[in-house]
């Protein structure tokens, strides 16, 4: 049986690699005619095997089978919430749903690695924190996996429209490989009527959760000097700038997805993860943009330091400034004038000199394992979290479960405190050679000592780096957001620690919570953070654009959904090419609130209408919506490009008994001609 599946993935493979191979040019259109082999290929020599009819789904309301996406092309995703390489596909996913929104349906098969990524409820988390839209099957005992004969993380599988097997591919960066495959097969069973557009409605997770101020915070710094505490609030893709008791005193990115400089209530970041405070300035791993960004916490300003947005794909990411491509900046840290950067996605270490901004490899080769030795020799493993004792740079290297330890002196060495390989974890205190921890992602030097977030573990733990010993300080290991002595206390995938004050300060994650552990007291508790209402509106500007009205219309309280439709009249299309840019805010979010991102783009057809919006309606009462555009059109005989900006406002009556999905048209019409 093991023979048979292989030989499936081969010939799969084969299809696959064939349709994008031949002579410059022959598959630049998707309308030149298929040859007679490229027709055999498309049908497909294998059955897709169906899923097991036992296992849980995420991101819908019922179980399915393969034979419910007849007359779709399906794509299956192999992934597992811990691998960087999973993240980054998820975009390139995004973008083919976005594309071929009635053509095509995508399929998570979660797959875990580690034990704690099984949980059906730490999978769901993880589908809310990466804003998954599609469902997810949990494949806890990897028997999908096997089915398929799947060998890495992530994985790729094309199922045509009659459920057979017409392409895998493994890796990242498979946007450009599956575009041109869906779109080829698109046109060749919509020509033979065994295409059956129309989008496949799911009812996603996001939807469910209810509104909290932090949305799965990933890291926390303290700041001795000025008693501060920043807070990267990631899901909400701002930082919280706090002081011990909780109170808010500023805040950093307008909350809307985005890689905009500017002030701190115009500033967007995308998902930012580590910062580090220094001086009047704050330094920001603004990670899914692939950039690190500088807070000028005095003026109050934001502005790019390091990338150029588009994640780098090499092992040697040298460069300058905005020239220097990054790949997933994860944490950060500063000493003696460089920027230290924990970077998950090459798994290496770089330094960025803060008056250059010349950046440079500082430790790993670009393999993903563990593996010690001189700096630029060493095997990393998606670094998560950095921290220093002046000296040397200790780390969280997740993927191998390990706490490490590497030279600040580019001379130097790494070498492992903690830890073993890729696939050997778990929850063992003692020493350096049997102590074990489970994807780890936080780490803070203080005293002598280092306390680890333990993250699948749900735990705090102190590693005596002279020793070499792991044993764990807080929580039970279960899920929880228990408060109380240490050893009864309960997190929830914690990810970064900061000391301030002779406490430990704690970014829950899964719980959208800071914790804090008093080890005087002996004792955790939560932060209640307040003051929120100071920053939650940004500063108000005069609105330079067009604003016009909408009809009053009505919407049942619960889970619901807008399709919205932006119209140009005859004569006039979108440019394309342009960053067009659609916006959605609620003018009451304790009313009616968007649980997903805010924005889309229409840049080269990445949004397509009608566009579907998630939102849900809390209790009856009268809301509104605003609508805004920043549109490039042009004439169709393209003698004539313009310019605007538009807003237009749709006030909302929550009844019961109002539908709980609403068709929302926006006619444009250009101005008249000056």
């Amino acid at each position: 049986m093991r023979a048979l599946r292989r030989t499936l993935v081969l010939i799969a493979s084969a299809a696959f690699c064939f349709l994008q191979a031949g002579p410059a040019g022959a598959m630049a259109s998707r309308k030149a005619p298929l040859s007679d082999m490229e027709d055999k290929r498309l049908e497909g020599l294998i059955a897709a095997p169906d899923f097991p009819v036992h296992l849980d789904w995420l991101n819908t309301d019922r179980p399915f089978s393969l034979k419910d996406f007849r007359g779709k092309i399906v794509l299956l995703d192999f992934w597992t919430f811990c691998c960087i390489n999973c993240m980054h596909v998820l975009p390139d996913l995004k973008r083919l749903e976005e594309k071929y929104p009635e053509e095509l349906v995508v399929i998570g098969i979660h797959s875990a690695k580690f034990e704690n990524e099984k949980g059906t409820e730490s999978i769901r988390q993880a589908i809310l924190r990466y804003g998954i839209k599609h469902p997810v099957l949990n494949d806890r005992d990897m028997e999908v996996w096997e089915t398929y004969a799947i060998r890495s993380w992530p994985t790729l599988v094309l199922i045509n429209p009659d459920g057979r097997i017409i392409g895998v591919q493994s890796g990242e960066g498979i946007f450009e490989l599956f575009d041109e495959v869906i779109g080829r097969a698109a046109d060749y069973f919509k020509a033979r009527g065994r295409l059956k557009p129309g989008p496949f409605e799911f009812a996603l997770e996001p939807s469910r959760r209810e509104p909290s101020l932090l949305a799965f915070p990933g890291k926390i710094r303290g700041d001795e000097k000025t008693n501060r505490l920043f807070i990267t609030d990631s899901n909400h893709h701002r930082i919280l700038v706090a002081d011990p008791s909780g109170k808010i005193r500023d805040v950093i990115g307008g909350g809307a997805p985005g890689a905009e400089d500017g002030t701190f209530e115009t500033a967007r970041f995308f998902h930012p993860q580590g910062v580090f405070p220094e001086g009047d300035f704050l330094y920001i791993a603004d990670t899914e943009n692939h950039l690190i960004r500088r807070a000028d916490l005095k003026n109050r300003e934001v502005r790019t330091l390091l990338g150029t947005g588009v994640q780098g794909r090499s092992f040697d990411l040298a460069g300058r400034g905005t020239a220097a491509a990054l790949n997933s900046p994860w944490d950060l840290l500063v000493q003696d004038g460089k920027l230290f950067i924990a970077m998950a996605g090459p798994h290496q270490i770089y330094r960025a000199d803060l008056e250059t901004m010349e950046l440079a490899r500082h430790a790993g080769s670009g393999r993903e394992a563990r593996f010690d030795g001189p700096l630029l020799e060493a095997a990393l493993a998606q670094p998560s979290g950095i921290t220093t004792d002046g000296k040397i740079l200790y780390f969280a290297d997740s993927e191998v479960s390990s706490v490490r330890a590497a030279d600040i002196s580019p001379e130097g060495n790494v070498r492992t405190l903690i830890g073993e390989d890729l696939f050997e974890f778990g929850d063992v205190d003692g020493g350096r050679e049997t102590a074990r921890l489970q994807h780890a992602l936080g780490v803070e030097y203080q005293g002598g000592l280092l306390y680890v977030a333990d993250t699948y573990n749900s735990k705090i733990k102190v590693i005596d780096p002279a020793a070499q010993t792991s044993r764990t300080y807080a929580g039970t290991g279960r899920h929880g957001a228990k408060d109380g002595p240490l050893e009864q206390a309960e997190f929830f995938e914690p990810g970064g620690l900061a000391f301030l004050g002779g406490k430990l300060y704690i970014a829950d994650t899964n719980n959208h919570a800071v914790r804090v552990l008093d080890p005087a007291q002996k004792e955790v508790r939560t932060l209640e953070l307040t003051g929120i209402e100071n920053f939650s509106k940004p500063v108000a500007q005069k609105f330079r654009g067009r604003s016009f009205d909408l009809e009053s219309r009505s919407m049942g309280p619960g889970d619901v959904t807008l399709r919205l439709t932006l119209t140009l009249p005859k004569g006039y299309k979108f440019a394309l090419e342009a960053p067009s840019r659609l916006t959605w805010v609620s003018g009451d979010e304790k009313l009616f609130q968007f649980p997903e991102e805010s924005s889309a783009e229409l840049k080269k057809g990445a949004a397509s209408f009608p566009l579907t919006i998630s939102a849900r309606a809390f209790a009856p009462g009268a809301a509104r919506v605003t609508f805004g555009a920043r549109l490039y059109y042009c004439r169709e005989d393209a003698k004539i490009c313009l310019f605007e900006e538009i807003q237009a406002i749709l006030p909302l009556e929550i009844k019961t008994g109002g539908p709980a999905d609403l068709e929302v048209e926006i006619p444009f019409t250009p101005p008249p001609a000056t």
